[in-house]
């Protein structure tokens, strides 16, 4: 079995050769094979901390001998002017590397304050944020880190670890009700499922299922709050989720209406990236 490290390693080195390609011919033409350079990450952003140990390997991808050390610990804020991380090594690898690191970086750091916003608005509620499957394609571990660094929850890997059964699924099906029928007949025990409603009507057949969990999209939170509550009479009540275009001006009122999560494909699909530099410079050999 693959070790997460593993799949990171081989994940960061197909980014790189969509880079580098058959070389890159600006280092190995103008900077020494021999040169050594050192440098620091540094916040230009406000931002909260997430993809340092990604922008590392990185580097190490093309300097195993590579020096690094965390300057601001993942997941805590960071003002601008704020040093990340310090890093020295091969100035051909950090050079080639670099812009990478900084795309990962700044993405991740992106995704994380705006996770923690979310985050910070329903304090207190017991409310958690998901984020969704809207990632970059081929980005979506480095999104869902950065998602959890934000002080967020991860919602399905992908369309294998868990069910869940959207509006096209239910036309196809038959209907909610005999999706999650269908779907507990041949799932594994352990493994969730859970059912989109767009009615009250859907909402009480999706309960009397079995779903283990309930996504109310779509609704005012006034709605939510009614349906929670028909939900939570059920024998064996489901987790209540909701999503479908909730903005941070309104996220507190979802979660105070009684929504155990809200799911926000705006963490990942619509990314303001952090504003991170790395300014490098000759080192002693």
């Amino acid at each position: 079995m693959t070790s997460p490290e593993g799949a990171l390693d081989r994940r960061l080195a197909e980014l790189l050769a969509e880079d580098v390609g058959a070389g890159d011919v600006t280092t190995e033409w103008t900077v020494p094979e021999t040169a050594r350079a050192r440098g620091t990450l540094v916040a230009k952003s406000p931002c909260v901390v997430s993809g340092l140990p990604v922008a590392r390997r990185a580097f190490a991808l093309l300097d195993p001998d590579l020096d690094w050390k965390d300057e601001t610990p993942v997941g805590s804020r960071a003002e601008p002017g704020a040093a990340l991380a310090r890093l020295e090594g091969r100035a051909r690898g950090l050079l080639t590397a670099e812009r990478l690191a900084l795309n990962l970086l700044q993405r991740m750091c992106g995704i994380a304050t705006a996770t923690r916003r979310y985050v910070d608005a329903v304090a207190g509620t017991g409310c958690r944020i998901l984020d969704t499957r809207k990632t970059a394609p081929g980005l979506r571990a480095f999104d869902r880190m950065a998602v959890a660094d934000g002080g967020g929850s991860n919602h399905r890997a992908g369309l294998f670890d868990m069910v869940l059964i959207k509006d096209n699924h239910r036309r196809l099906a038959g209907g909610v009700g005999a999706a999650i029928r269908e779907a507990r007949r041949r799932a594994a025990a352990t493994m969730r499922i859970e059912a989109e409603v767009e009615s009250e009507e859907e909402l009480r057949e999706a309960v009397a299922a079995g779903a283990d969990v309930v996504l109310i999209d779509n609704q005012t939170p006034q709605t939510v709050a009614a349906w929670s509550a028909i939900a939570r009479q059920a024998p064996r009540p489901p987790v209540i989720e909701a999503s479908g275009g909730i903005t941070l001006a309104r996220v507190r009122a979802y979660a105070e209406a009684g929504a155990d999560c809200v799911s926000v494909g705006a963490l990942t699909h619509s990314v303001e990236a952090a504003d991170i530099s790395l300014d490098l410079e000759v080192s002693a050999a």
